[in-house]
């Protein structure tokens, strides 16, 4: 097909219908959402595209409001004797003074489905089989378009599911969809298009590209999570704060402040990923972050990156550190041996690690962000990409990124990535002096980034 496949979304006043076209737009913004009855008056069309080609395009039409007395005024329209087909009866209809007077919202619904390919006959499953949808779809078969049930919130309590689809087979319609606009099952794109394409075929290559599409978005979504989840982890492992004596309270306190900011980018970030609204999420506040005494200036990767920097220097220096040893007194041999190797080695190296030992020196301490502080971040931007994979942009109410209720959270060991971050406070952007295109620091990213949000997919 060259042109785009029209689909028509009809059905009674406020059983959802912006809603869908909202989720399968995944357009927030579209139309206007409400409780309350006959909330679209006119029609509305959204395109969409794959690669810059306009594969589908889906008109969102007002409810219809009075089917039982449209059905009764179309069968007095019929002459005696008269045999029109149902397409023939509709366009008479449409010519008539009543289409733009009584029934103009009807009317409205009519065209536009007579205009396009197919039509997608939104339901609230939660409302009782009654007459008037009976008649509302004998009318809108009348146009001989095709017709797609769609069963909007399968998601609540209180749905109908079974005597929908009791009553839809007696009327002949044996295809149907479930899909929740607020909370759609994970694969509910996916088995529409495959349902119109079985009532489509001429578009079911255009059908299947789209689902394609779709599936390969899905995956580069995730993939951009994991990325953002992956930074704000490592930028909270890598961040430390030089602590004086006395200043210890503060600085906590402003440790905590940080940490909470960078978590909120990281959910607003997520939340612009998928296409929803800042205000469409919100985080609890973080609990046990008291922080950490690190004393990362002798973990195996910071001597590690020294014995690469300085080469043959580190074992020089190192032979100078018992003077420093016995100047400072009462500092560790492995204190005195790294400050000899910053003696014996590169200028580089000196600035990267001079400022901190130089505090370590003065009698400062380095505030980092605990272990089990990094691991509820995870945990909990997990829970929220989870939240808003399975959520529909119908959805009204805010997500909250609470903290996991069960210990779990507590165990396990951190990723590798993390503990070697903690060597490497240039790799924190709340850090000064961060270095965020250093080359180690993203493989060491894209490392991490493949090993977030697996828990609990």
């Amino acid at each position: 097909m060259n042109e785009p496949l029209k689909l028509a979304v009809v059905g009674h006043t406020n059983v959802g219908k912006t809603s869908l076209l909202r989720t399968l737009t995944r357009d927030v913004g579209f139309g206007e959402v409400s409780h309350r009855p006959s909330t679209t008056r006119h029609v509305e069309g959204a395109r969409l595209s794959v690669g810059g080609q306009a594969l589908v395009e889906l008109y969102d039409t007002p409810g219809l409001e009075d089917a039982i007395a449209l059905l009764a005024h179309l069968d007095r329209l019929d002459e005696p004797g008269e045999r029109l087909d149902g397409p023939a009866r509709i366009a008479r209809f449409l010519q008539g003074s009543e289409a733009r007077q009584r029934f103009e919202q009807e009317a409205k619904v009519l065209r536009q489905l007579m205009a396009s390919d197919a039509g997608l006959y939104v339901i609230d499953a939660r409302e009782p089989v009654l007459a008037k949808y009976r008649d509302e779809l004998e009318v809108l078969a009348a146009c001989g378009k095709p017709l797609l049930p769609v069963l909007n919130f399968v998601a609540s309590d209180n749905h109908r599911e079974p005597q929908w689809r009791e009553a839809l087979a007696r009327l002949g319609l044996h295809a149907l969809v479930r899909f929740d606009s607020v909370a759609p099952p994970h694969d509910g794109e996916q088995r529409l298009y495959q349902s119109l394409a079985l009532l489509l075929e001429p578009a079911r290559q255009t059908l299947e590209r789209l689902v394609q599409d779709h599936q390969q978005q899905r995956l580069r979504r995730r993939a951009a999570a994991q990325q953002l989840v992956a930074e704000l982890l490592l930028d909270c492992a890598a961040c430390r704060r030089g602590v004086s004596s006395g200043q210890q309270g503060p600085a906590v306190q402003a440790l905590r402040q940080a940490i909470r900011a960078r978590e909120q980018r990281c959910v607003e970030a997520l939340l612009g990923l998928y296409a929803f609204r800042h205000n469409d999420a919100s985080t609890s506040d973080l609990p046990l972050l008291d922080g950490r005494w690190g004393d990362d200036l002798f973990n195996p990767e910071t001597l590690r990156q020294l014995g690469v920097k300085v080469g043959g220097g580190l074992a020089a220096g190192a032979a100078a550190g018992a003077g420093i040893d016995l100047m400072v007194g009462g500092l560790t041999l492995g204190l005195a041996a790294l400050a000899g190797a910053l003696a014996g080695g590169a200028v580089q190296t000196a600035r990267g690690y001079g400022g901190r030992l130089l505090g370590k020196l003065k009698g400062q301490r380095e505030l980092t962000v605990d272990d089990a502080v990094l691991r509820l971040l995870a945990l909990r931007q997990g829970q929220l990409v989870q939240a808003l994979e399975a959520r529909g942009h119908a959805a009204v109410a805010a997500i909250t990124v609470q903290s996991p209720q069960a210990d779990r959270w507590r165990q396990g060991k951190l990723p590798a990535a993390l503990a070697k971050a903690r060597a490497h406070p240039a790799w924190s952007t709340l850090n000064p002096g961060a270095r965020p295109a250093d080359e180690e620091r993203l493989r060491t990213l894209q490392s991490l980034a493949a090993q977030v949000l697996l828990e609990g997919d």
